[in-house]
């Protein structure tokens, strides 16, 4: 595997070795067993968007690793002054092993890939988070055991957390419903795919898309660089709400997932949140399992 760029990418067989490599590390890990796989090896670390899980974890990841990480704020790099990304690419492709990148344009990481001899790797866009989604599906593997027959409801704005969570659910042959409102649904050509490769539906009723769900997954209604939009998006999905009335209608073992920071009483109320805190707080861990898997099958 060269890049992780979107999970549209990668296929069924690439992205369960990845789960497997990323449970491999994660036995190491809690056991003590040291896995220095990259030795030597150098990572940057380019963040245009602020960020705790993904900072900490990849440079904990490559530490864990026996390689060395370097933070890369836009605000200090050429390329926060004009410096085109062809040329930033070029360039610490002569000093780096890799980069990750968390941005807001996905073409930005498709021109580090392009333009770059090193592998790129995608810690977020406005368009797609294939990371997260790695450690969501890892969790729902140890969670519920396999994929397939099981159901992943998404509740709230259809961004780049419901993207990637349809394509990483259905390449695994999981059903994937979206419950959003009208006008926020997620991108237009990823859900024809969907509806073309897998079980998949997308309605504004919340009750209906949850119904018989194994997982239920929701995030932030107003995303990094949707600030100025906040109060509005209250309104608009005021009864776009993991609650006790959703639990309800999902299947009696249903797991809930956020991929966190998690804003209680909006997208999810602190009574579910807190029931289901331990399922979201191994997803946040395993971010660090799956992400050293994914630097494993890159750099190695």
């Amino acid at each position: 595997m060269k890049n992780l760029l979107k999970l549209m990418d990668l296929s069924e067989k690439e992205i369960v070795e990845i789960l497997n490599t990323a449970d491999q590390l994660k036995f190491e890990k809690k056991n003590g067993i040291p896995h220095r796989l990259l030795e030597g090896k150098t990572l940057g670390l380019i963040f245009a968007k602020s960020s705790t899980r993904t900072r900490v974890s990849f440079e904990v990841g490559m530490f864990d690793l026996g390689g060395m990480s370097l933070f890369l704020s836009s605000r200090d790099l050429q390329i926060g002054r004009g410096e085109i990304v062809q040329d930033t690419a070029r360039v610490l492709s002569r000093y780096l092993d890799g980069i990750m990148i968390r941005t807001f344009d996905q073409r930005e990481v498709e021109a580090l890939a392009e333009f770059g001899t090193i592998p790129i790797i995608n810690g977020l866009t406005d368009y797609c988070h294939p990371c997260q989604v790695l450690a969501d599906l890892m969790t729902i593997r140890e969670y519920k055991g396999n994929f397939k027959g099981r159901k992943l409801c998404y509740v709230g704005d259809g961004n780049n957390m419901t993207n990637s969570l349809i394509v990483g659910g259905i390449k695994l042959g999981m059903e994937v419903s979206v419950a959003c409102p009208e006008g926020y649904e997620p991108d237009a050509d990823i859900m024809k795919w969907a509806y073309a490769n897998g079980k998949f539906s997308c309605s504004p009723d919340v009750l209906e898309m949850a119904k018989n769900s194994d997982v239920l997954y929701t995030d932030v209604w107003a995303s990094m660089g949707q600030e100025g939009e906040a109060e509005q998006r209250k309104k608009v999905f005021k009864s776009y709400q993991i609650n006790d009335k959703v639990l309800e209608v999902s299947r009696s073992d249903a797991m809930v997932l956020h991929c966190l920071p998690a804003h209680r009483e909006e997208e999810i109320t602190s009574k579910v949140f807190e029931a289901h805190s331990r399922e979201i707080f191994d997803e946040a861990e395993n971010r660090l399992h799956a992400q050293k898997a994914v630097l494993v099958k890159c750099l190695l």
